[in-house]
């Protein structure tokens, strides 16, 4: 038997979002916190649950009146009464069915209000999640919860849970009319009881167990083709087209097996139930056919209306069964919904954080260290002071740690030791939204959202015009390579900027950065995707673009870094070297080193 591939077992190894024991019971507890989500809408759902009832005892009350006809006028030769037990009849039927109108278009809606509200509260508590939430987690898996596993809990109140409800409800009011029609063949429902129950507490626990398993094997299916899009170029690249193909296809196959492994619990399910009702039947109609020729009290009226009850009793079973089936999966999907939801942001900006004042672009690091993992620094007590309009060159091996201090500065993560103040205020008493308003950014990989340019160059201040779009381009000096697109500005690129070359992903990242009028402006790495051609067009802009600001510049080319007021030389996260372009070449150290290495390599 072969072997799995790496790539495979990565795909399969359980992540924190995707823990799931192998069975749980149904808690009531997630019933109710999901039923919560409907308190917003208490007067659909308040109207609805009456209706709900209202069905429940319509049928039942429409069977009785059908045994009522039988054995009342009809049997007594009343046509006059049977004529108006009729109309009485059709006028119950006709209020039912316009009670089950209104129940299923109520049902819809609270499903659809409930299916919003769940998606919009999940989408702002992942806004406030910091960065690394996401890197230790499978993209697929975040998007499985927001589609499939809230939309199974749709299905749970929309369908399964006011279904169970009418039905259970149908059930009992049926009971009630068996039980005072005739207690003598009620003891036969009785006797029926034990053995649904154990055929339901049998099952139930199966059921669950199997529909989770299921739902783990879609979110693996879900997290390998979202890995297997976004990783498109590598696969093509490395020729890892069948490999990959048959890593999805055994994950397929195995969802595919539990689907038939829970399909088939649930096909076993529901024929025990159905058994159960037929031997009721038989035993109806041996007892009750007994009593009625034996002369006993039992009417052949009495024994009709006992079938028809018997049949409204007995049909809810199944479609609570079936409701039951599809309810674990409501169930599962809650669960995880719930536990995704309760994961506490790793940090959040203090109680006390206020407003950023407005920058003059003060930037002082004092004695920061830091680590993504505990026990695994990679800044060690850094210090240095960036004045207000200063350039900032961070430069160093890569895994140095230039960008974690860019990282750190933007407050994607907070320090665990030292301190960093913005204009001699301490950055942890400053709301991270508001100082990100004032900062710009332009990274190496930099990410453009579906739409036109200037939708993505706007992204940055949504009030702009399409003139200042323009501007911004112009004052970078490309807005001819912007205009030379089939579109211009209004070019549309797909998701990550797909349609546009790096180097004009690139630009349309410069011109969002100026549009936003920053104070503090971060380039990490912002022209290694440009040609060299493009570049040096830039260096105008971008020295128009930094002047007055305080600016970080992450980069390996010497032609941006020559001009910085201050050069940082990165070792294993410290601080090795530090001055002028100039200063440092002459001290003959490890700066000079990457500049001949730089002069050699273009050479």
């Amino acid at each position: 038997m072969s072997q799995p591939s790496r790539l495979e077992i990565a795909v399969r190894r359980t992540r924190p979002d995707e823990e799931e024991p192998d069975r749980l019971p149904l808690r009531w507890a997630t019933i109710a916190r999901l039923l919560s989500f409907t308190e917003a809408h208490r007067g659909q759902r308040n109207a609805l649950l009456w209706l709900c009832a209202f069905r429940a005892m319509a049928l039942p009350l429409l069977a009785w009146i059908v045994g009522h006809i039988i054995k009342g006028p009809i049997t007594a030769g009343d046509g006059v009464g049977t004529v108006e037990w009729l109309l009485l009849f059709l006028g119950a039927v006709i209020v039912a069915d316009i009670a089950l109108y209104w129940r299923i278009r109520l049902a819809h809606q609270i499903g659809e209000a409930v299916l919003r509200d769940l998606r919009d509260k999940l989408m702002k508590h992942l806004l406030t999640q910091p960065l690394s939430f996401f890197h230790g987690r499978r993209h697929g898996s975040l998007i499985s919860r927001m589609i499939s596993d809230i939309e199974a809990m749709r299905n749970g109140i929309q369908n399964n849970f006011f279904i169970t409800v009418v039905s259970i409800g149908q059930m009992t009011c049926a009971a009630g009319l068996m039980l005072w029609v005739n207690p003598q063949l009620f003891l036969v429902l009785l006797a029926i009881v034990p053995g649904l129950l154990l055929i339901h507490g049998f099952f139930r626990g199966k059921i669950l167990q199997a529909s989770r398993i299921q739902q783990e094997s879609f979110s693996r299916v879900t997290s390998a083709l979202a890995e297997t899009v976004q990783g498109i170029r590598v696969t093509q690249g490395f020729a890892r087209e069948d490999t990959n193909a048959g890593i999805f296809s055994r994950l397929v196959h195995t969802l595919a097996g539990n689907v038939v492994k829970t399909a088939s619990l649930s096909a076993l399910y529901l024929p025990l139930l159905e058994l159960n009702s037929q031997g009721f039947l038989a035993a109806l109609v041996g007892v009750g056919g007994w009593a009625a020729l034996s002369g006993s009290g039992t009417g052949l009226g009495d024994l009709l209306t006992f079938f028809f009850l018997a049949d409204l009793f007995f049909s809810p079973i199944t479609i609570i069964g079936t409701q039951l089936s599809e309810a674990t999966l409501a169930m599962a999907g809650a669960e995880r919904y719930f536990r995704l939801l309760d994961t506490a942001p790793a940090w959040s900006d203090a109680p006390a954080a206020k407003e950023c004042p407005p920058l003059k672009g003060k930037v002082e690091f004092q004695e920061v260290t830091f680590s993504y993992l505990p026990g695994q620094r990679v800044l060690h007590g850094v210090s240095f002071t960036a004045q207000p309009g200063q350039v900032i060159a961070l430069v160093g091996h890569t895994g140095s740690g230039k960008s974690t201090i860019i990282g750190l500065l933007a407050k994607f993560q907070l320090p665990d030791a030292g301190a960093i103040r913005l204009d001699d205020v301490d950055l942890t008493d400053i709301q991270q939204i508001s100082l990100r308003r004032q900062t710009g950014f332009v990274f190496q990989q930099n990410f453009l959202f579906a739409g036109t340019i200037a939708e993505n160059v706007k992204s940055a201040r949504p009030d702009a015009s399409e003139e200042e779009v323009r501007q911004a381009f112009r004052d970078l000096d490309c807005l001819d390579l912007i205009e030379a697109l089939p579109q211009g500005i209004h070019t549309q690129c797909s998701e990550k900027g797909r349609g546009l070359s790096l180097g004009q992903q690139q630009l349309v990242a410069f011109a969002r950065a100026l549009l936003a009028n920053p104070r503090i402006l971060v380039l990490d790495e912002a022209t290694s995707a440009v040609d060299t051609l493009t570049e040096s067009r830039l260096q105008l802009a971008l020295a128009r673009l930094m002047q007055g600001r305080t600016s970080f510049v992450v980069a390996h080319r010497l032609s941006t870094i020559r001009k910085a007021d201050q050069v940082l030389v990165m070792d294993q996260g410290r601080i090795i070297e530090r001055g002028t372009h100039d200063e440092l070449v002459a001290l003959n150290g490890a700066y000079a080193s990457l500049h001949r290495d730089f002069l050699s390599s273009t050479n």
